[in-house]
């Protein structure tokens, strides 16, 4: 189990340095900015619950952690395709941006199952 546990908060880590990347490489504009700004949060926020969880003092409070990250894992999928529908940046790239998130948010959300059906 802890080299799972490892593996997802090194594949968010990697995560959050992608939407770095992609971001510094958007257009200076209103709408990016803010969107950008929306995506940043969300994104990075995904690995530092993972971490939050992971420190956790009880299951209960591992779970409500995983919970919030799962959350901003489905809120990143949302800005990602706002700027890919905006045209605003690059699809391909964006694309691979939503599949890691889709990732993520599958391995969260069986992590999650598994830890409410062991109550």
């Amino acid at each position: 189990m802890k080299s799972s546990k490892l593996n997802i908060r090194k594949r968010a880590y990697k995560f959050a340095l992608s939407v770095i990347r992609f971001l510094d490489t958007l257009p200076y504009e209103r709408t990016t900015k803010i969107l950008g700004d929306q995506l940043l949060r969300s994104s990075t926020s995904i690995g530092a619950n993972i971490i939050e969880a992971q420190a956790g003092s009880s299951k209960k409070d591992f779970t409500n952690f995983l919970n919030h990250a799962l959350k901003s894992a489905n809120e990143t999928k949302f800005w990602l395709g706002l700027l890919r529908d905006t045209g605003k940046a690059d699809k391909d790239i964006i694309n691979s941006l939503l599949k890691e998130t889709t990732e993520l948010a599958n391995i969260l959300g069986s992590s999650i199952l598994k830890l409410k059906s062991k109550k």
